[in-house]
């Protein structure tokens, strides 16, 4: 069964501050952000997540998705983040709440978060759909899918 909560009880939940940058797929980065929200892991840690869940699946407004290693969304720099340098996220910038995965690039990032799907099987978000990497390593410059990439997704 599906783990819902109102906007005043996700504020509720302990916050944690992160540092991390962000990299955008056309090749600039802005570095040094700090970031408040609630960690990925206390959402976990709140709902019954099934122990063969490897995936997640992280839906936006408008049917916006990207998808995630579960092993990626737990790291301890991953935030569902409700501030920006101290100050409340706008919504040019996702609020009233968005993921942040400093160690992806920024797509895998969603705006405007309404959802988390754990998932057993991977399922390609919607710029994975369109042939960007599955997994957005900047470091890697995994920008777009190889053929063994588009192999480990498999399409909806």
């Amino acid at each position: 069964m599906p783990r819902t909560w109102t906007w005043a009880e996700f504020q509720s939940l302990p916050t944690a501050k992160v540092e991390g940058d962000l990299h955008c797929v056309t090749r600039w980065s802005s570095l040094d952000h700090s970031w408040t929200g609630i960690a990925a892991r206390t959402i976990v840690d709140l709902v019954a997540v099934k122990p063969a869940a490897s995936f997640v699946l992280l839906h936006g407004d408008a049917g916006y998705s990207a998808n995630i290693p579960i092993d990626a969304f737990l790291r301890d720099n991953v935030v569902l983040a409700t501030h920006h340098d101290g100050q409340l996220l706008t919504p040019e910038h996702g609020a009233p709440l968005r993921i942040v995965v400093p160690d992806r690039y920024a797509w895998k990032s969603v705006k405007w978060l309404r959802g988390l799907e754990f998932l057993e099987q991977d399922h390609p978000g919607f710029w994975e759909a369109f042939g960007y990497s599955n997994t957005a390593d900047p470091w890697r410059e995994e920008r777009f899918a190889t053929e063994d990439q588009t192999a480990d997704v498999r399409s909806p």
